[in-house]
C-alpha cells in the first residue's frame, strides 16, 4: 500500500493513523497540484492528498482511509460497536469544529505562505466566534471523560484533534478550554500524533 501525503492538516491527520496503527504502507510525499497534476489525477481526480493506494483501488478523503487502515490493522481504534459514536463526532467535527479551527489554520498560515494579501477579518471573526461557541461544547465533554469514545484513544480523537497541532501558529483562541488541552496533551503523549513526519521527507 502507498499512502500519498502533505505536510497539511488532513493529511496530516492520516499520516498519524497510519503510524499510530504501525499500518503496513509506504509514504510518498505529494505536490499534487504540482506538475505531475495530470497524472496523480488518476489516483484521485479532486488532485488533493491524502491518498491510500491499495492493489487496484484507491482510496481519497482521510476519514476514509482511517476507517480502512483501522479495519486492517486494529479495528479498535475505529470500534464496530461504538461505530455510531465515533461518526457521530467524524461528523461533528467536519460540519462545526473543524471549518472554524480550518479557517485560523488557511487565514493565519496557509495564506501568508502562499497568497499575497492580508488574512480576512471578517472570516477570522466568524470562525472565533463558531470555535469558541464548539470549543466550549467539547471542553464541556472533556471534563468528564479522558477519551471521546471509550477508555482508549480511537479515531473520534484524532480527527476532532485536527487542527490543534497547529494551534499556536495559527493562533487559534485555545486558551480558555483546560479540558481540551488537557485531552490534547494526553494525545500528545502518543508519538505518532505529537511528530507524525519524523522521519519522513
Amino acid at each position: 500500500m502507498k499512502l500519498h501525503y502533505s505536510r497539511n492538516l488532513n493529511p496530516r491527520v492520516a499520516v498519524a493513523v497510519a503510524r499510530h496503527l504501525d499500518a503496513p504502507v509506504e509514504y510518498i510525499r505529494t505536490s499534487p497540484m504540482g506538475p505531475d497534476r495530470e497524472a496523480f489525477r488518476a489516483i484521485n481526480p479532486n488532485t488533493l492528498v491524502p491518498v491510500l493506494v491499495e492493489a487496484d483501488r484507491t482510496l481519497w478523503e482521510t476519514d476514509a482511509i482511517a476507517c480502512r487502515l483501522a479495519a486492517l490493522c486494529d479495528p479498535g481504534f475505529w470500534p464496530a460497536d461504538r461505530q455510531a459514536e465515533v461518526l457521530m463526532w467524524v461528523s461533528w467535527s467536519a460540519h462545526h469544529f473543524i471549518p472554524a479551527g480550518g479557517t485560523f489554520y488557511f487565514e493565519n498560515i496557509i495564506r501568508p505562505q502562499f497568497l499575497d494579501r492580508p488574512a480576512d477579518a471578517a472570516a477570522l471573526a466568524e470562525a472565533d466566534s463558531g470555535f469558541r461557541r464548539y470549543g466550549g461544547i467539547l471542553d464541556d465533554i472533556l471534563a468528564g471523560r479522558s477519551w471521546l469514545v471509550g477508555d482508549r484513544p480511537t479515531y473520534a480523537d484524532f480527527r476532532v484533534a485536527s487542527a490543534l497541532p497547529f494551534a499556536e501558529q495559527a493562533l487559534l483562541p485555545v486558551s480558555g478550554f483546560r479540558h481540551i488541552l488537557a485531552w490534547h496533551d494526553r494525545l500528545n503523549r502518543i508519538d505518532a500524533w505529537r511528530a507524525p513526519f519524523d522521519g519522513l521527507d
